[in-house]
């Protein structure tokens, strides 16, 4: 049966392709190397230890299933993880088990080369697609433009028609919580893969990043980590505030920071303070965050908040009437969370309740996730509401004139 392991590991392919992204198997599962299948064995090349590591976390589950059924229930996978030119690594589990990674041992005979016809795939052919990680629904179409994120925004779309190659590099983005950081990293790294599809993009939270970096360290595969990072073209990392206090992480992310700058690879940062109130960050690498743009993301004033409403009410398919989105529009004032969560919160209730979405259903759900501003009562409000309802102007409460619709208001505004 060695004769079909290319075969087999085909057919194994084709299953798998169409059970995760296109970018995931191109980079995960493509540059897998089938080396031989014998006594319900197969083994397979992987590049390195943090590819082999990365397959287990996140992929051992599809493999497992594959196996099974393409070559039958029991079959035993065996890693064959390449170290360098000269010596390789292999590691053998089950496949309806997961091996710990304490198994992993030398083979007694180390192999010089790849066999016959095989070839390593970081070596001899180009670097494979990288999954960006991206959310393709958070895009530029629907980040509207609004004086509080027009520089951020006008910025974001000059690094994704030339990423490296303008001064916003960095892309420094700073704002509170919820004001469209997340999805203006989204929307660059999404416009970059358009027009570049060949660009090694990556979206990553620095939480991630952390979690990666300690996870490599532990296992002893920080090199492996680094290079993934260092062959990046251009990188979007949220939240970076998440590095404070973290020495060795900080360090790690300025080597890589250095090297990619240098090599022109663009870096798209964000973060809840500016740079130079990241108290905790390495001093070095808070210069390195003011070298390009920094631009902050302000709330969204009234009639960016009046177009997000507009146009989630449109995609969400309901009817609202104006003086409700108004409504929202004035008082949810702090975040397009929670704009978008009153929406969710009304639509919910709706159809719950079998109850057509007014005012009076939005002040309560409005009231459940805001804190509404009583607004003072005084003499000048008391004027102006009246007037309104007469029709008049303010000012001619103040004369002599014995006109009748003046006289009740002049009367009314008294006894109010």
């Amino acid at each position: 049966m060695q004769a079909d392991h290319t075969h087999m590991w085909r057919c194994c392919l084709a299953v798998i392709k169409e059970m995760v992204t296109e970018a995931a198997f191109n980079t995960w599962f493509m540059p897998i190397v089938p080396l031989k299948y014998e006594d319900h064995k197969f083994t397979i090349q992987v590049p390195s230890q943090f590819f082999y590591e990365y397959l287990e976390d996140k992929y051992v589950d599809i493999l497992r299933m594959t196996l099974h059924r393409v070559m039958g229930p029991g079959t035993i996978l065996n890693y064959r993880i390449l170290v360098d030119n000269s010596a390789k690594l292999t590691v053998d589990y089950p496949a309806q088990e997961t091996a710990p990674s304490s198994t992993v041992k030398p083979t007694a005979k180390p192999i010089k080369e790849a066999p016959v016809n095989q070839q390593n795939p970081f070596i001899r052919r180009p670097v494979p697609e990288l999954d960006p990680q991206l959310n393709p629904k958070y895009n530029f179409h629907n980040y509207f433009e609004g004086f509080s994120n027009k520089l951020a925004r006008t910025a974001g779309e000059a690094v994704s028609q030339n990423p490296g190659k303008t001064s916003f590099n960095p892309l420094f983005i700073f704002g509170p919580s919820g004001v469209g950081k997340t999805h203006l990293c989204h929307a660059i790294g999404t416009r970059i893969k358009e027009i570049n599809p060949e660009k090694r993009v990556l979206y990553v939270s620095a939480h991630l990043f952390r979690v990666q970096f300690t996870d490599a360290a532990r296992k002893n595969t920080t090199n492996d980590f680094i290079n993934f990072y260092q062959n990046i073209d251009v990188l979007l990392m949220d939240d970076i505030q998440e590095l404070i206090g973290m020495d060795k992480t900080q360090n790690t992310f300025f080597h890589i920071f250095n090297h990619l700058h240098q090599l022109g690879k663009q870096l798209v940062l964000t973060s809840d303070k500016p740079p130079i109130d990241l108290q905790g960050m390495e001093e070095r690498l808070i210069t390195r965050l003011k070298w390009g743009l920094t631009a902050e993301l302000q709330r969204p004033d009234y009639e960016l908040r009046k177009k997000i409403l507009n146009n989630k009410i449109s995609h969400d398919g309901l009817i609202i009437n104006d003086d409700v989105s108004e409504f929202i529009a004035e008082n949810v004032t702090e975040n397009v969370r929670d704009l978008e969560g009153v929406l969710v919160s009304l639509m919910a209730n709706s159809l719950i309740h079998n109850k057509e979405i007014d005012l009076s259903l939005t002040k309560r759900v409005v009231s459940q996730a805001v804190r509404l501003e009583k607004k003072q009562i005084n003499i000048d409000l008391i004027q102006k509401v009246v007037c309104e309802y007469f029709q008049i102007d303010a000012s001619v409460l103040q004369t002599a004139s014995r006109k009748r619709e003046i006289v009740q208001a002049r009367q009314i505004t008294m006894l109010i």
